[in-house]
């Protein structure tokens, strides 16, 4: 391949050394437009939906329009690592493979720079805040984006699987997930008369054990369903004094958007119904919102031909994967996939303080990437 793979390792570990939370990727937006624009794109656009960017090239005659998404956000996790490009951030780091990603967009950007693209259009997309949910949308919503792909594509390292093995599914690939904030408000009174106030605690404790007994942990069941608690409160450390307040964080997890809506009202409904019966004011607070990435079948089906056609190895989930992914919102609008590359058995799960992105994926992913433009371009002749 017509690329610098030591240029593109060398980035890939530079935006590993500074990496950026989620909203904050402004160093890691400009190193990535610097390496971009040496790639000479017909157009380049920066600042979309934060720090997001979209490099673009054409060809010479009409054709179908094909994005690659990456992402440039790092996570809120302290670097245990010793090499020599550590973060240097302290309590951040490229825990999610987020700085590989990117490198392998940008290796791409390389080759579509000394081949050009015979016709239609492709598009390379860097996404801020995909740990927290909001980057895609804010990218989407952004007034520049004015691109209708015909066809979006991205993959995600994954740990645990051989190195390179392509990890297919057809339908749901990750999880709809979203995380809801109940707040119980009552009235507070001295400890000693908690007659005179209206103390959460009890309801609060129904709510709890009545979220968890709606969780279904199969993921073989199409109804799967996943209740975590993952923050509880309820009134201060003031040892006079009934509480008056009380908030429960929990996190949501099902294969569709529609069973997620579903699993929402249900505990919208048994919680109001508590709130009234104790005589509380009760609202209801979502963060966090990850759309389920629902992988077209035909997209799958390129991706499952470059991958035989390379000789790499071809995994088949039976069900999806139970984590996030920002990627579901491009897919709910636009014919995409995006699929799983194995990051090896040895490799350190994602979100450890000791993962690192595995280089050796670098070359195989710009190389499958454009496979994909090859196949549809011969498609559609």
């Amino acid at each position: 391949m017509s690329i610098d793979i030591n240029k593109i390792i060398a980035l890939r570990k530079e935006l590993h050394t500074h990496p950026e939370v989620s909203g904050k990727e402004f160093e890691t937006a400009q190193r990535i437009k610097a390496f971009i624009e040496a790639c000479n794109p017909d157009v380049i656009l920066e600042g979309l939906g934060g720090t997001g960017i979209v490099a673009s090239w054409s060809g010479k005659e009409p054709g179908p329009e094909i994005l690659f998404r990456a992402e440039l956000d790092a996570l809120p996790i302290h670097e245990i690592n010793e090499f020599a490009h550590k973060s240097k951030n302290r309590g951040v780091s490229h825990k999610c493979g987020h700085d590989g990603h990117s490198a392998i967009l940008c290796g791409l950007a390389q080759l579509l720079s000394s081949r050009g693209v015979p016709k239609g259009k492709v598009h390379l997309l860097f996404q801020p805040s995909e740990e927290d949910g909001t980057g895609a949308e804010a990218m989407l919503a952004d007034k520049r984006f004015d691109i209708k792909p015909d066809f979006v594509f991205a993959l995600h390292n994954i740990p645990s699987y051989p190195t390179n093995t392509i990890i297919v599914k057809e339908g749901s690939f990750s999880a709809a997930v979203k995380s809801i904030i109940i707040h119980l408000k009552g009235k507070t009174s001295h400890a000693a008369e908690p007659e005179n106030g209206i103390n959460p605690a009890k309801a609060m404790a129904e709510i709890l054990q009545k979220s968890l007994a709606e969780g279904l942990n199969k993921p073989e069941r199409d109804d799967m369903k996943i209740v975590t608690p993952v923050y509880v409160n309820l009134g201060e450390k003031a040892y006079g004094t009934s509480a008056g307040e009380a908030s429960i964080h929990l996190t949501l997890r099902c294969w569709t958007n529609e069973y997620l809506y579903s699993l929402e009202k249900r505990i919208e409904d048994f919680s109001r119904n508590i709130a009234s019966k104790e005589k509380l004011q009760v609202s209801f607070e979502y963060t966090e919102s990850f759309m389920a990435n629902i992988n077209d079948k035909d997209c799958v089906d390129i991706v499952r031909h470059i991958a035989r056609s390379n000789k790499m190895p071809l995994e088949e989930r039976r069900f999806p994967f139970k984590w996030g992914e920002d990627f579901g919102s491009l897919t709910s609008r636009f014919k995409g996939c995006m699929f799983g590359l194995g990051a090896g058995t040895s490799c350190p799960a994602l979100h450890n303080p000791d993962y690192d992105f595995p280089d050796e994926l670098v070359e195989s992913g710009i190389a499958f990437f454009y496979g994909i433009i090859k196949k549809i371009h011969n498609d559609h002749v």
